[in-house]
């Protein structure tokens, strides 16, 4: 990596590059993903996924931002204590989603994991674009300047206790504007599954339509919530 950046008290921006760039394979997507090796103490190699917030190509460097929760787990620690030329293996990208500028109206939802992914699609918008975003923090100090098309509006869902249903419980009394959205909601999985009534009982929205899914679940390490995924209790859509 070459420098850090403390955007912050638990979120800091890494930023990777060097020779290894020449062997990053871009998409068009943006939320495009990859996976990152962490060596823990007296283990093998411990795989964890992340998002990446940008890639420059003239300044050849991938921004990824972690969330930081203390001693708490191996990437956020890693990050928080990370100095340039420290290095990682980084394994990707993979993704499946980018704005539709077709689309009538933008929806996103999502909280500190989903942001790097919202704020990247937002990026790539055009000037005239309309739309709104929900991003739920744990406080008001977690919230970060996010740039946006005059015509995106965000609001930051303060949710200290940690509800499961809080985005849920704002997305239903929102003021749903004329056509057809295109929704990316990814964030906390029971979350994201309590948005289903509302995109699509409440507004009848075409799955086709909707990217929905769960990048972490409260209580889990990545291990069991990757392991979850083939379960009853890890399926979104």
């Amino acid at each position: 990596m070459v420098a850090t950046e403390q955007l912050n008290a638990t979120l800091v921006r890494v930023t990777f590059g060097g020779a290894g760039f020449a062997q990053f394979e871009d998409r068009p997507e943006t939320d495009k993903y990859v996976k990152l090796k962490f060596t823990a103490p007296d283990s093998l190699p411990v795989t964890r996924t992340y998002t990446v917030r940008r890639v420059d190509h003239d300044a050849r460097t991938i921004d990824i931002d972690f969330v930081i929760h203390g001693d708490e787990g191996l990437a956020g620690p890693w990050a928080a204590g990370a100095r340039p030329g420290d290095r990682l293996t980084m394994i990707g990208p993979g993704g499946g989603y980018r704005p539709d500028p077709a689309a009538d109206w933008h929806l996103f939802l999502g909280d500190a994991a989903g942001l790097p992914a919202i704020a990247a699609a937002l990026d790539v918008l055009p000037q005239d674009a309309v739309g709104h975003a929900f991003i739920e923090v744990d406080t008001d100090a977690a919230i970060i300047p996010v740039e946006t098309p005059e015509g995106v509006e965000i609001e930051w869902v303060v949710n200290s206790a940690h509800d499961a249903d809080a985005l849920a419980v704002v997305l239903a009394q929102f003021e749903w504007p004329a056509g057809a959205p295109q929704v990316f909601a990814h964030g906390e999985r029971e979350s994201m599954k309590a948005l289903r009534p509302v995109l699509f009982e409440q507004h009848g929205l075409d799955r086709g339509h909707v990217s929905l899914s769960g990048y972490w679940a409260r209580g889990r390490t990545e291990d069991r919530f990757q392991a979850e995924k083939r379960e009853p209790i890890g399926q979104i859509l």
